[in-house]
């Protein structure tokens, strides 16, 4: 039996694209747009500290903001080992992106579509025994790159950085990467060290959203995008 879309999480973007918060995603949006002039950024991982800041959130809103202004997105939840997206999306998770990889499903047969126009969804499968090796696999570079042909942007969730070396890993296969930081949780040298970890791998930090800033006369759950430059300070 499939869950029920009455059990979905709500995201702002999608249900209150009017609202400043949807505005900062829209903005995020753009900010990563105007960083791609001469490069190509299709794949766009995103990653937290720890867990808990928002990394998924973040990700999900982005994703409604780039189907609204008609691209066609696909978001893979490739956080193995606590997966989040099919509970946002109320839809289900027998088959997804481990199924694909070890060889159990075709990607026609795992792609969902969503209830936002242009997002589709590959979930994360059955947790497997090996996230990292499977993460780390050919068949991950090969998925990405027949899912190009397809979709305009493709936002991959992955596990918080300082966590397991998961994101790491995904990191090496994607053309960018958003670090999500909760402002008021946590330390900066925790920040700094998620972020070295990415820096270990080239990876190519995009920025850095910063959440829950508590800033007067704004809204107390907002984000905030800063430039790769910037988030080298």
């Amino acid at each position: 039996m499939l869950p029920s879309t009455n059990n979905r999480r709500p995201i702002i973007t999608h249900e209150n694209p009017k609202s400043p918060i949807s505005e900062a995603y829209r903005t995020l949006r753009t900010n990563i747009q105007f960083s791609a002039i001469d490069d190509e950024l299709r794949v766009i991982m995103v990653t937290s500290a720890g867990p808990g800041e928002g990394k998924s959130t973040t990700l999900t809103n982005l994703a409604v903001a780039y189907a609204q202004a008609d691209m066609k997105v696909v978001v893979i939840d490739a956080d193995l080992r606590k997966p989040t997206m099919h509970h946002t999306f109320a839809v289900t998770n027998r088959w997804g992106l481990t199924s694909i990889l070890s060889g159990q499903a075709q990607l026609s047969e795992v792609v969902q579509h969503t209830y936002v126009n242009n997002l589709s969804l590959i979930t994360s499968g059955p947790i497997p025994p090996n996230p990292s090796e499977m993460l780390a696999s050919k068949r991950m570079t090969a998925l990405l790159e027949e899912l190009k042909k397809v979709f305009d942007i493709i936002l991959v969730d992955a596990p918080p950085t300082l966590a397991v070396t998961d994101s790491q890993i995904v990191a090496t296969k994607c053309d960018g990467v958003l670090l999500v930081v909760d402002s008021g949780k946590v330390k900066r040298d925790m920040a700094i060290k998620a972020k070295a970890n990415l820096d270990h791998v080239k990876a190519r930090i995009l920025g850095v959203v910063l959440n829950n800033m508590d800033r007067k006369n704004a809204e107390s759950y907002y984000y905030y995008y800063y430039g790769a430059d910037e988030s080298k300070k």
